[in-house]
């Protein structure tokens, strides 16, 4: 006897983002899922799902970020086997913010590519389709063999700074790896570009050596992908001053704001603001200053819908793309 099975969305949130998770759901119509998460006395992480997933397809929306960036992996981790053991018909990992991506890499003897063991983990988890954002580098998604649906925030500065009609922009690349991104920017803004070359003699130490492009008497737009410590901000900030920048604008997706950040962004002076997404939550009461946040869960929500109904993902990575 022949049965047509009709597919059914199940949107859950872990416990790093939840605002933006329900923001999510919002825009998508659904109400999030039913699921526990606790831990035990010795901090194991315990996941259970309190209502069926059974040939559900499944969307697991966290953001590997602090203050603790391994509880947050795990967590996603353990939310993925509950669902794959409780018979889920697929699992999509909604990952706001990409932990670990800069370890992308080996720079030196004897290092880890810890954003390739991430993408096993994952995988070896039970996760069939990862959608992200601003990974921080693109060919973290060739570390997958599963789909992986990137997702830009470019079109969301661009209408951001298109409001505030700035003259005489000229986008500004903290070094050469984001300069591709740097581009796509200054084009949506038909904008000039500058690099800066960056180099770091320490983790979380950063020293602005030089600066390609006339960036004098001109409106500068600071871009990076993420935000951590702000080092990398308040020196290229110090450097465009330095070579006559009018002002300083910085946006960037992920607003980590690790150690000192928050008081190093406040206490540079040339800093007009700095612009990130709500890809990691910032405390309410860090957003009063020259800290804005932006939110990305209509591209998110997009996404997710065109994944459920297996519509293309495409049109989203175009920078001209409005929601």
């Amino acid at each position: 006897m022949s049965q047509v099975v009709e597919k059914n969305m199940l949107v859950f949130s872990g416990t790093c983002n939840p605002e933006l998770s329900d923001e999510i759901a919002k825009c998508l119509g659904v109400e999030l899922g039913n699921v526990k998460i606790t831990k035990f006395a010795n901090g194991e992480i315990y996941a259970r799902y309190l209502e069926s997933v059974r040939g559900a397809d499944v969307f697991i929306i966290q953001s590997v970020s602090g203050p603790s960036v391994n509880d947050a992996l795990m967590e996603l981790l353990i939310m993925t086997d509950a669902a794959m053991r409780a018979s889920a018909r697929s699992i999509t990992a909604v990952i706001t913010h990409y932990g670990y991506s800069r370890q992308d890499k080996k720079s030196a003897a004897r290092e880890p590519i810890t954003a390739k063991l991430v993408a096993n983990l994952l995988t070896v988890a039970g996760v069939n389709r990862i959608i992200t954002m601003d990974l921080h580098q693109g060919q973290i998604q060739g570390f997958f063999d599963i789909p992986v649906n990137h997702l830009t925030a470019l079109p969301i500065f661009a209408d951001y700074f298109r409001e505030k009609q700035l003259d005489n922009l000229c986008v500004v690349s903290p070094d050469v790896g984001r300069a591709k991104a740097g581009k796509k920017l200054a084009d949506i803004l038909g904008a000039d570009l500058a690099i800066m070359h960056k180099g770091r003699p320490a983790h979380n130490v950063a020293e602005i050596t030089t600066v390609i492009g006339d960036v004098r008497g001109k409106n500068c737009i600071l871009n990076d992908d993420m935000i951590d410590t702000a080092g990398s901000v308040t020196a290229g900030t110090q450097s465009l001053i330095n070579k006559g920048a009018k002002s300083i604008h910085v946006c960037a997706t992920h607003g980590l704001f690790s150690g000192p950040a928050y008081d190093r962004i406040e206490n540079c002076k040339d800093i007009e603001e700095v612009v990130v997404c709500n890809t990691v939550p910032v405390p309410l009461e860090r957003q009063t200053g020259k800290i804005k946040t932006i939110s990305v869960a209509p591209l998110f929500a997009r996404a997710i819908y065109n994944v459920y109904t297996e519509n293309s993902v495409s049109e989203l990575f175009d920078p001209d793309f409005a929601l």
